[in-house]
């Protein structure tokens, strides 16, 4: 058994110490089933914040799937991340920053952040990592904000994420319950910004991070965050320490992986995201969300799952409705194929300009 982290310190999980620090509370393991689960979020009887399903080791053929995505997109997610730390290097020039800072948001944005601090400190650059919880609705976890701030600084964090999806949590960072009330940047990089919410990013394309595909086992062992009734006031937001994934943990491995194709890479590299793109990908991204709405009947944009790596975290700990798919024979969405055919999830088509390949409709279990 993983022995109980130090508080006052934080965790690594399942990587090395140098790697990342965790600012969580872990608790005792409490699981939901799925369905009910659905069915508390969507009575309005629980936030999704408060419950967790138990999570299963992938599968010998899912696994193959991601190791499939690893090889065919390893070298241009490893671009990518060099992409995006040369942003970062960009923007904290411009600060004025006492310490450089990458705050990762659980769970997509944890191995995204460890690639990244690695591949600074290949270039020479001192920069803390940690990684915290924000949650649709509830906001960050100011407790962990407030601890990095104490002892960083305000002016050097930029908030890192894997992608972007409708843009539910890049609102939630700009929000009233984000960073700004505590007098920090909101600043947000990621990967892949098909959706236009994004300050920083190496990608507007909507393709397979191969983290993306994979939960826990790619996460440092640790779980989506928790936000109840055993969470005080001075607490961090809560997690479960994923012991029983052990066996299937490939966070490490990916992170060396990924690490080693990048440094094999020229230092630069051609940018293929800007700012000027946002603003068009934010009105395709609404435009879609707004279409599938109407088509099927949906109420509730919370039920909208879109791109690869959302519509795969949907298919995986949600009662899915749907898949819909821009191109049901392209290679990239394998993965979500077996994963609905495996569930006898009906498939749908995309528009083929749309500027998501995948998308999954949470089924309405009576709450909307």
């Amino acid at each position: 058994m993983t022995a109980m982290p130090d508080l006052r310190l934080g965790f690594s999980g399942s990587y090395a110490p140098e790697d990342v620090c965790f600012l969580l509370k872990p608790l005792p393991a409490a699981f939901v089933p799925v369905a009910d689960k659905e069915r508390r979020i969507q009575s309005g009887q629980a936030h999704y914040s408060e419950m967790l399903s138990v999570e299963p080791a992938p599968s010998a053929a899912y696994v193959a799937l991601y190791e499939a995505a690893l090889a065919r997109h390893g070298p241009r997610l490893a671009g990518h991340v060099n992409q995006l730390a040369a942003s970062l290097i960009d923007h904290w020039q411009g600060a004025g920053a006492r310490d450089r800072v990458i705050v990762s948001l659980l769970r997509a944005g944890t191995p995204i952040g460890v690639l990244l601090a690695r591949r600074l400190r290949r270039l020479g650059h001192a920069v803390a990592h940690y990684s915290i919880s924000i949650i649709r609705d509830r906001g960050i976890d100011r407790n962990a904000l407030a601890t990095i701030v104490q002892r960083h600084g305000r002016h050097g964090l930029v908030f890192v994420d894997g992608w972007t999806g409708k843009g539910s949590i890049a609102g939630e960072l700009r929000g009233p319950r984000g960073p700004a009330a505590m007098g920090v940047a909101p600043v947000l990089a990621v990967i892949a910004d098909p959706a236009g919410r994004a300050d920083l990013a190496a990608t507007p394309e909507d393709y397979v991070i191969p983290s993306g595909i994979l939960n826990g086992t790619i996460s440092g062992l640790v779980s989506r965050s928790v936000l109840n009734a055993a969470i005080g006031p001075d607490d961090f937001h809560g997690c479960v320490l994923l012991d029983h994934l052990a066996p299937a943990d490939r966070s490490r491995s990916f992170v060396d992986h990924v690490a080693a194709l990048g440094d094999a890479l020229p230092i630069e590299l051609p940018a293929g995201w800007n700012p000027s793109m946002r603003p068009a990908l934010a009105d395709a991204c609404d435009r879609l969300i707004a279409a599938i709405m109407q088509q099927h009947g949906v109420t509730d944009r919370n039920r909208i799952k879109p791109g690869i790596a959302e519509a795969t975290r949907a298919l995986l700990r949600r009662v899915p409705d749907r898949l819909l798919l821009r191109d049901s024979d392209d290679p990239d969405v394998a993965h979500l194929l077996q994963l609905a055919q495996g569930q006898g999830v009906p498939i749908g088509p995309l528009p083929p300009d749309c500027p998501f390949r995948a998308a999954t409709i949470i089924a309405s279990l009576g709450g909307e």
